[in-house]
């Protein structure tokens, strides 16, 4: 299975779905099709952004990165979540009030209908890979915990689109019918404020997440505490005083220990247990890539 495979469907599904979609809204008139034409267009632009962050992540560090470009991915998971607010979003809120300020008498809705069941088509089956592959990754605990521990925010941004996208759709079908239905051109917008606010709530959500990881979020306190065990189990060791750490990507973390050497050690005996230590974590956590062992008192 391909790494990225989950973003890469969603890209052709949302690339194939803002074309359809951009069509039928310009056709029929529909300001809540124009607006979901506009999601997925965000929508593509995203997973091209996701790409670009997972390729800049994986550049080899250099002299100006010591500790390597894994953040990158962080950083532009970060701009994806306020593109989905800033364009997404706002410019749906825009268009469901200027429809219902001015609204247009409803359409034949047929070809809306046809766009939206190849969408949901498209987005149900893009968010059931993004299900399966998240799951894979959850393990046994909740969705939101497993979201807000997850070190990659890559997994979770296509999870919570698609998750948008599809609900996104559902509002715009029962409102496109009930429009059509009661004569009453207003739900046609009402459905673009919708789709907004849902956009909205999940640009904040995965701003909080990628902010966090941005800022430098560090190891899980069962792992500090493992970790603690290993570096207090060496016989030159006395006590760990305290433990600093920061992921700089999904797979790269880098620690910072302070410890206390027993007395009377030469200066080889606390290098030689520096090393034992530094080869203990690793085997334990391979993601501890830095790690960096200094006295303390």
């Amino acid at each position: 299975m391909h790494p990225n495979r989950t973003v890469y469907i969603a890209l052709a599904a949302n690339l194939l779905i803002a074309v359809i979609k951009f069509i039928s809204g310009f056709v029929t008139r529909s300001t809540a099709m124009l607006s979901e034409g506009v999601h997925s267009l965000v929508d593509t632009t995203n997973q091209l952004l996701l790409l670009l962050g997972i390729r800049l992540s994986k550049k080899t560090a250099d002299a100006k990165r010591p500790f390597g470009y894994g953040k990158e991915l962080y950083f532009w998971s970060f701009i994806v979540s306020l593109l989905i607010f800033a364009i997404g979003g706002s410019i749906s809120i825009f268009q469901g009030i200027s429809h219902l300020r001015h609204p247009a008498p409803p359409a034949d809705p047929f070809w809306n209908y046809i766009v939206l069941a190849c969408s949901f088509l498209f987005d149900g089956g893009s968010l059931v890979v993004a299900i399966i592959d998240f799951k894979k990754v959850k393990g046994k605990k909740s969705w939101w915990t497993a979201v807000h521990q997850s070190k990659d925010p890559a997994s979770f941004l296509v999870l919570f689109e698609d998750s948008a996208a599809v609900l996104g759709l559902a509002v715009v079908a029962i409102m496109l019918y009930l429009g059509h239905k009661l004569n009453n051109p207003y739900l046609d917008g009402v459905a673009s404020l919708i789709v907004g606010v849902i956009l909205t709530i999940v640009s904040v959500l995965l701003a909080r997440e990628s902010r966090s990881l941005l800022m430098g979020e560090g190891i899980a306190t069962a792992t500090q505490f493992k970790i603690r065990s290993i570096v207090e189990n060496d016989k030159a060791i006395d006590k760990v005083l305290q433990i600093f750490s920061t992921y700089q990507s999904p797979e790269e973390v880098m620690l910072l220990l302070l410890v206390r050497f027993k007395d009377d050690l030469e200066t080889q005996d606390i290098t030689d247990a520096i090393e034992r230590v530094k080869t203990a974590i690793k085997k334990e956590f391979p993601f501890a890539h830095y790690i960096i062992i200094t006295p303390g008192q």
